[in-house]
């Protein structure tokens, strides 16, 4: 006989689900966004002006009104005196619970009004029953999950879930007052926290539960970046095992290892700080285990010299190497100056650097992966192209990735996997110009080596931010013609509107027709993410040799883009931007001699107002070119979740945490991870299993 069908599930089923409320724990860990106080009635005549209170009365009068709009009246009489309540949206089994006469419970905001008090939208129900002992908790939901049902599968869960302790009694002891929670040392449970937080009694202090210092919070908060850590030390341990090829300078006989003799050749020296990651690396790369290293610097630090110079370590060793990048735009400017940099050390020595992009013709790319397979291209260069399992790589001893945080987990996987059928690993270097601030390194790159170049190259000239309203955009054009008269050319970009790329499209191109009209004589060109890569090449190649003066764009020219004669850039819409976007295209200016400027046009909304997180955007722009403080004032703004983009996938890892304001709880489980997880294996396990679930695999990438 054939098996029943599974029955099908519901709506909020599939709700919960799509959240990722799956298993009892996922439930039981899923708190409170406020608290509803549904423990007291309070009297109307004590009822003070702007609370919400619930009151208990009786319906005198029900009519639903059709004028000026649909909407349904009732007034209620608690014996201390009456209120109305006004529906604007409302079914008819409301019209039934609410008829004249009913008995019911009713909680909203009080406002005192002209023709008496008032509740607009009041949530109800019958009086009867007891009043609840604690604060009614109030979830984070979706669409198809009603509040009633999460309640109650929270309750459930909380009954069932097991949650035995998995902080050790021998731990260090948090570095916090007396009264707060203790590993081993308080009275508290997980259990007991828990239940509290999901409906603590109505006495409790509510500014507590709202900034998350009461001692039940911070022993989830704390129990959270420990299971962040114990994962993080794991793969750091895990990898600490994988061998990974010996990249030592070779000294060549013919006058010197190719590191020394690019740094002879380049028409410039580099900057102690570019020396000093440079020599990190290199020793990174003379060990036999996988480095995993972050190069972050700012917006023209060098970053790409450095990883040249790396680059010449791995072939000087017998080796090749790999350099991605997000945007066939930024690898071409890679692979423009690396050509230049390496051909003349490599060709000599019969080796290449090969080009591999999705564009490529298909006689082009069979030579390049043929190069690759052969060992003869020393350095690949390309898009995500280079990850695709028909490059076979000779001996891929070290891989770099720019702007790292724009691929994903597997992408980064799948480059580590070139070497698999030599038991190896290839040594990572992963670069990015959006540095990260201490403590998101400290906890989301726990497993992962930083050099930082903190120190920009001289001759770099200051770049001067303007916020400039775009009721103003006259004056910005006119400022424009006077730059191209003076020789320099000018970057205007316009945003990306994620809804629709056909809008994007003819946002860009009617700027593009606006300021053809407005510039006489003036060569200005197009770009935007939908034309052919020919195009997009023949384009650049215009502006870079100074033919065109001004250079119309979507954000395609965000990072790597070089072009020392650009002094103005102009950003339209400047407050839909990101606050390292804007930095990135700022960072496109000012790379010659001339002085130069960003102007960031804002849109004020029909109010004339500009919203509060965009304006906040703007003030730190306009306030700092430090790279570090845009990093910590976006940290601020954005939160970490959406500050790290693709290293999650989705979901934040920390959900209870605050990297800003619990510093003393991260530097706590950084301590206490190495305890638990070799005194208390098992512990560790289970500990990082109930917090972390599926998770933890994103913090190995």
């Amino acid at each position: 006989m054939p098996s029943a069908a599974p029955a099908a599930q519901s709506p909020a089923r599939k709700a919960l689900i799509k959240m990722g409320l799956v298993r009892d724990i996922d439930l039981a860990l899923h708190l409170p966004l406020r608290y509803e106080d549904e423990t007291r009635i309070t009297p109307l005549a004590q009822a003070r002006d702007g609370s919400t209170v619930q009151i208990e009365a009786t319906v005198t009068t029900s009519e639903v009104q059709l004028r000026p709009r649909r909407q349904l009246l009732v007034q209620v009489d608690d014996g201390t005196g009456t209120c109305e309540l006004r529906f604007f949206s409302f079914y008819p089994s409301h019209l039934k619970t609410l008829a004249v006469g009913a008995r019911l419970r009713f909680r909203g905001e009080v406002r005192g009004g002209f023709w008496g008090r008032q509740m607009l939208h009041p949530a109800f129900r019958a009086a009867s029953g007891e009043l609840p002992r604690a604060l009614t908790p109030v979830y984070p939901t979706v669409n198809g999950l009603p509040q009633a049902y999460l309640r109650r599968a929270i309750v459930t869960a909380l009954q069932r879930v097991d949650l035995p302790e998995t902080v050790a009694p021998d731990l260090p002891p948090l570095p916090l007052g007396p009264g707060l929670w203790q590993p081993g040392r308080s009275a508290m449970t997980l259990r007991e926290a828990l239940q509290f937080l999901h409906h603590p009694p109505p006495d409790v202090p509510l500014a507590t539960l709202e900034d998350h210092s009461h001692p039940a919070w911070q022993r989830l908060k704390a129990e959270e970046l420990l299971a962040q850590q114990i994962s993080q030390l794991q793969s750091k341990r895990a990898r600490d095992h994988l061998r990974a090829p010996v990249l030592a300078i070779q000294t060549a006989a013919e006058g010197g290892d190719l590191p020394t003799l690019l740094r002879a050749a380049l028409p410039f020296g580099l900057t102690g700080a570019q020396e000093r990651v440079c020599a990190e690396i290199a020793a990174d790369l003379a060990r036999g285990v996988p480095m995993h290293r972050l190069l972050q610097g700012d917006v023209g630090s060098g970053k790409t010299v450095v990883a040249a110079l790396s680059a010449l370590v791995a072939i000087d060793a017998g080796w090749q190497c790999a350099l991605m990048a997000p945007t066939e735009i930024l690898a071409e400017q890679h692979f423009g100056k690396l050509v230049g940099w390496l051909e003349p050390l490599l060709a000599p020595r019969g080796l290449r650097v090969a080009w591999l992009a999705g564009a490529q013709k298909k006689k082009e790319r069979a030579s390049m992966l043929a190069l690759v397979e052969s060992g003869e291209a020393a350095l690949v260069v390309g898009t995500h192209a280079v990850i695709q399992e028909q490059v076979r790589f000779a001996r891929l001893g070290l891989a770099v990735i720019d702007e790292q945080h724009r691929f994903g987990v597997a992408q980064r996987l799948a480059l580590r996997k070139k070497l698999a059928a030599s038991q190896l690993e290839p040594h990572l270097l992963m670069m990015s110009a959006t540095p990260i601030p201490r403590t998101l390194a400290m906890s989301y790159y726990a497993d992962l080596d930083v050099s930082t170049i903190d120190e920009l190259p001289p001759g770099r000239t200051p770049v001067v931010t303007k916020l400039i309203a775009d009721s103003r955009k006259d004056e910005v054009v006119a400022r424009i013609a006077a730059q191209v008269a003076a020789g320099r050319q000018v970057y205007w970009v316009c945003p990306l509107i994620e809804e629709s790329e056909a809008l994007d499209l003819s946002n860009a191109t009617a700027t593009h027709a606006e300021l053809s009209e407005a510039l006489p004589g003036v060569l200005v060109g197009l770009l935007h993410s939908r034309m052919p890569v020919a195009e997009k090449r023949a384009v650049m190649e215009l502006f870079t040799s100074g033919a065109m003066g001004v250079l119309v764009s979507t954000t395609v020219i965000e990072v790597g883009v070089d072009v020392p004669n650009a002094s103005l850039m102009v950003i339209e819409h400047a407050e839909r931007f990101g606050l390292s976007q804007l930095h990135q295209l700022r960072g496109r200016v000012g790379r010659g001699a001339a002085a130069s400027a960003c102007v960031l046009l804002y849109a004020p909304n029909e109010s004339g107002r500009v919203g509060e997180t965009a304006k906040e955007r703007l003030r730190a722009m306009a306030e700092t070119s430090d790279g570090f403080e845009i990093a910590r004032r976006d940290l601020e703004i954005r939160g970490p979740g959406e500050f790290l983009g693709a290293r999650q996938s989705g979901a934040p890892l920390l959900r209870f945490a605050d990297l800003q304001t619990d510093t003393l709880l991260l530097d706590w489980a950084r301590e206490a991870a190495p305890v638990l997880l070799d005194r208390h294996p098992a512990l560790a396990e289970r500990h990082v299993a109930r917090w972390l679930g599926g998770k933890a695999d994103y913090l190995k990438a």
